[in-house]
């Protein structure tokens, strides 16, 4: 089951997927995920998304949470769906659901009339690339690098056309 998650209600699911998904926490931030990054799941975004329109969703499986996708809008362009996190905590990964999450996120973006929808990939997660390439994202030429963790990553912008 996929469905939208409260920032009151689902926090404390939300902090124990980012615990779960730690090997990629530590990919991306260099430190096991904490409160800070609960929050900025719920709050953070590319500059000049509408924090009204962002979608928060939980991918439950045995009714526990185990994959996150945080999609937001007016990046890079105003009304641009943007996936700025999508993760599975390791016991769902391989399964098919990174691919029915990604498909429900699609369909949301589809339903706003979106054409394109845009994520970024980290330069040290080939794994992740792939995922997304076998999904049908191309890289779109941009990339940024990122220190904002103290990590040096080089980041991908991919796009996929819905």
């Amino acid at each position: 089951m996929i469905r939208p998650l409260d920032p009151v209600t689902d926090r404390a699911a939300v902090a124990v997927t980012l615990a779960q998904a730690g090997d990629y926490c530590r990919l991306w931030l260099g430190y096991e995920a904490a409160e800070a990054e609960v929050e900025d799941f719920f709050t953070h975004g590319p500059p000049g998304m509408d924090p009204a329109l962002a979608q928060h969703l939980g991918l439950f499986v045995g009714g526990h949470l185990v994959g996150l996708a945080q999609m937001v809008f007016g990046f890079p362009q105003a009304g641009d769906p943007y996936l700025g996190l999508m993760i599975l905590a390791p016991q769902a990964r391989g399964q098919g659901h990174g691919r029915s999450l990604l498909a429900h996120v699609e369909g949301i973006a589809r339903a706003t009339g979106a054409q394109t929808l845009y994520l970024a990939v980290l330069g040290a997660n080939p794994r992740g690339r792939a995922f997304w390439e076998r999904e049908g994202f191309a890289a779109t030429g941009l990339t940024r690098e990122d220190n904002s963790h103290g990590m040096a990553h080089t980041v991908y912008r991919l796009a996929k056309q819905l």
